[in-house]
């Protein structure tokens, strides 16, 4: 279909015209929305503005409300106090000036002692704390300091509590009457309920004094059976005792009088007067003429009051009868409230208000349970873990009278905290005992197992879940035949005879046990003084081995020292006999018997019969240490004359400074004290000490230096200090210096054999001397041998 030209140009403007009005469109959109939005919002502001002059309309209303309700109660004759919180400031409403008539504030009407007698301050201070402790509503008279009578009421209301103070115009006014008859009826009946409830016995009678009700404690304690319980009620006190209780009850409230009955003895009576009539009940007293000829019950006040542990003595109405000091104390209460005799539930009650008590989710729960002691045949003990840290065992047991009950509170946390450092002690004693090597066992008279480590399952290869302290050591016998079956039962049937050994005599045992396993195992059986019998095992497979390895490498040890001191001894020997023969031939030689030497061939036969002394000397030096290793070197003592000692080793020395021809000799000099005590010694060894010492000092001196030999006295003992010019000894080789072998180059000079210090050293400790050996300033060395005039052979020691 083919499109007119005209049509085509009509729709072209007609897109045209539409983009230019969308821009207007949209403008005109936005000026509708924002006014609508406008709108909306006034309205709603509107309705704002409505909603808070409403409310505003009703606080005012409530507030004058609450004027009003104010304005009533402070123009009404009492004082009302209100706790909306038990923990926090009360309010006080009410023209307390014209109530109380005396000059106090407002917050001194719960200064009670202020405007109130002593006794019924006490009674308003203890009722007050039961209605705020559990709800325990009160209403009952209080005498004022000034001679007036107050009404007092506690109170729960909407679930706060509120007291209410009234006073009373004159002695004669009309008590307070409920509105209606049918309400009082209904407190007359409600408190009959009551009575069925209390272990006391309780009455109820009518404006007329005549008894219309009674529980049945009641009957229990006048003894009427059950089945003569009907008819006329019996009275319970003579006419002149009703007397009295009727001008008790005259005034309004409860009051208290004791009264002697000569069936029952003595009786706490409590009465208190109801719409049309009164109501009562008693309680046997404290002091009744039977229980003071009583020694039982003298003995029982007498006994707690000298107790430290905190006690008290409850009666089969859960009312206290006795407590001591230790018991007020402890709780921190009243005397004068426990003199009261309160119950025990209001005892628990104010002991949880002052933070005393455990801290239990459920304590009406709580408390019933504990309550539930009262009945019980056998004693009975409860844990109280209290805010204060301490834990008390509570113990209750049946008190002498019927259903009665007495607590002993025991403070164990000590106790506890022994236990508990105790049980510390046991685990650190069992972690020590795992961290063992050796297994332990510890088994009791009766043969069980009561204590082990870990170790003890491993060694005999028990499963150490089969070890515990009820373990038998038979049942042990039993395991190690099945987990050691060729040996295992014998084994320890054997250690069975001796663990289970009671026998006085019995003692200690060790020894070692070779398994068929090829293990090695030491046990010790230690019998501990409690009668018990300690057993430790030790596997020493590995240690036997590397013991054995010693062992016989030891000896053959001693044996290669032995075949050496036997081949020196034979060598020494053997050296002997040609070294005689060259010292002979050297002595023929230089005596000119063979025919006369030259210079030259006369100074080479002194150099021969030189060395030859020297290689004599060493070998005498090597058979005196074969005889001291051997033990068998012993002391030719005798007196001696020091200065003949003396020039035998100097002689030997100077025979060896013929050695050296070229150099200056050696200057030596001797010098011996005159006035030396008796000198009681071996002179042969004496004289082979001092000849190793000028020997070994004139081979470590330079040519032309002085070698000394001072011999003096001190102290009765005789000093041999030999003294050289040489290079010194080291600090490093002085503590091994008179080692066997330890001979030293000095100055590029020989090395010795290191034999000479130490035999010095060896037969100064025979003779009972010393040696020592220092340095001297700038260069040399002074050896000291220290040697007792007199002296007792000291055997070989080193």
């Amino acid at each position: 279909m083919l499109t007119s030209p005209v049509f085509a140009q009509a729709d072209q403007l007609t897109n045209s015209q539409l983009l230019a009005t969308t821009p207007y469109a949209i403008a005109v959109g936005a000026v509708l929305f924002g006014a609508a939005t406008t709108f909306l919002a006034i309205m709603q502001r509107q309705a704002s503005q409505r909603a808070a002059r409403s409310a505003n309309i009703q606080v005012m209303e409530l507030s004058a409300a609450l004027d009003e309700k104010e304005n009533i109660l402070n123009g009404m004759s009492e004082i009302t106090v209100i706790w909306r919180d038990p923990a926090a400031t009360p309010s006080i409403v009410g023209p307390v000036r014209q109530v109380i008539e005396t000059h106090i504030s407002d917050q001194m009407v719960l200064d009670f002692e202020s405007w109130l007698t002593a006794q019924s301050a006490i009674e308003v201070k203890f009722k007050l704390a039961d209605l705020l402790a559990q709800g325990t509503e009160f209403e009952f008279g209080a005498n004022g300091s000034a001679d007036q009578r107050f009404r007092v009421c506690g109170k729960l209301v909407a679930g706060s509590p509120v007291l209410r103070i009234a006073r009373r115009i004159a002695e004669e006014e009309t008590p307070y009457v409920l509105p209606s008859a049918s309400k009082s009826q209904l407190d007359i009946e409600t408190c009959a309920r009551l009575f069925d409830k209390l272990n006391h016995p309780a009455w109820v009678r009518d404006v007329r004094g005549k008894l219309v009700k009674v529980n049945q404690a009641y009957f229990e304690l006048l003894g009427i059976p059950q089945e003569n319980r009907t008819g006329t009620i019996p009275e319970l006190f003579d006419s002149a005792a009703l007397l009295r209780l009727r001008e008790v009850g005259q005034v309004e409230g409860s009051h208290s009088v004791t009264e002697q009955h000569q069936k029952f003895g003595t009786l706490d009576v409590t009465k208190f007067k109801l719409i049309n009539g009164t109501a009562g009940y008693a309680v046997q007293g404290l002091a009744s003429n039977e229980e003071k000829n009583d020694p039982r019950a003298s003995f029982l006040t007498a006994a707690i009051n000298e107790l430290r542990t905190p006690v008290a003595v409850f009666d089969g109405s859960a009312q206290l009868t006795h407590y001591n000091k230790s018991f007020a104390d402890f709780w921190e209460l009243d005397t004068n409230w426990l003199d009261t005799h309160p119950n025990e539930k209001a005892i628990l009650d104010r002991l949880r208000t002052q933070g005393h008590l455990p801290l239990e989710p459920d304590y009406k729960k709580w408390r019933s349970t504990h309550l539930s002691s009262y009945g019980l045949k056998k004693t009975r003990e409860d844990m109280w873990h209290l805010p204060s840290g301490q834990v008390l065992n509570v113990i209750a047991s049946p008190a002498p009278n019927a259903r009665g009950v007495i607590y002993v509170y025991h403070n164990v946390t000590e106790k506890l905290a022994l236990e508990s450092r105790y049980n510390a002690l046991i685990h650190v004693q069992e972690e020590t005992l795992n961290s063992l090597r050796e297994a332990v066992a510890v088994f009791g008279t009766d043969g069980r197992l009561k204590l082990h480590n870990t170790q003890l399952s491993g060694i005999w290869k028990v499963p150490l879940n089969l070890l515990n302290k009820q373990t038998h050591i038979s049942d042990i016998v039993e395991m190690c035949d099945r987990s050691l079956p060729k040996d295992g039962r014998e084994i320890w049937a054997d250690l069975k005879s001796f663990i289970i050994d009671i026998s006085p005599e019995r003692s200690n045992k060790t020894g070692r046990i070779s398994r068929a396993d090829g293990r090695l195992i030491d046990y010790a059986v230690v019998r501990l003084p409690d009668g018990q019998t300690l057993v430790t095992f030790v596997d020493v497979t590995e240690s036997a081995a590397y013991e054995r390895v010693l062992k016989e490498r030891n000896e053959a040890l001693e044996t290669a020292d032995k075949l050496k001191d036997a081949f020196v001894q034979n060598v020494s020997y053997e050296f002997r006999s040609p070294l005689t023969n060259i010292i002979g031939f050297a002595d023929l030689l230089t005596a000119g018997e063979a025919g006369q030497l030259n210079e030259k061939q006369k100074s080479y036969a002194d150099y021969i019969r030189a060395s030859s002394a020297t290689l004599g000397l060493l070998i005498d030096n090597i058979l005196d240490l074969t005889t001291i290793d051997a033990g068998i070197a012993e002391l030719n003592t005798e007196v001696l004359d020091v200065a003949e000692l003396v020039e035998k080793a100097a002689a030997g020395v100077v025979a060896t400074l013929q050695v050296a021809q070229d150099d200056v000799p050696v200057n030596l000099s001797i010098s011996v004290s005159k006035n030396l005590p008796t000198f009681v010694a071996d002179g042969a060894r004496i004289v082979q000490v001092l000849y190793n010492l000028l020997s070994n000092a004139v081979r470590y001196s330079e040519p032309g230096s002085k070698v000394s030999l001072d011999v003096t006295e001190r102290a009765g003992r005789i000093l041999f200090v030999v003294e050289d010019e040489g290079e010194g000894i080291p600090e490093d080789m002085i503590s091994s210096i008179f080692d066997r072998f330890e001979g030293r180059a000095v100055a590029g000079r020989q090395r010795g054999a290191g034999l000479g210090l130490s035999i010095v050293k060896t037969f100064a400790h025979m003779h009972g001397g010393t040696v020592s050996i220092e340095q001297r300033e700038p260069k040399g060395t002074r050896v000291i041998v220290n040697l007792p005039a007199e002296q007792v052979s000291q055997g070989a020691a080193e």
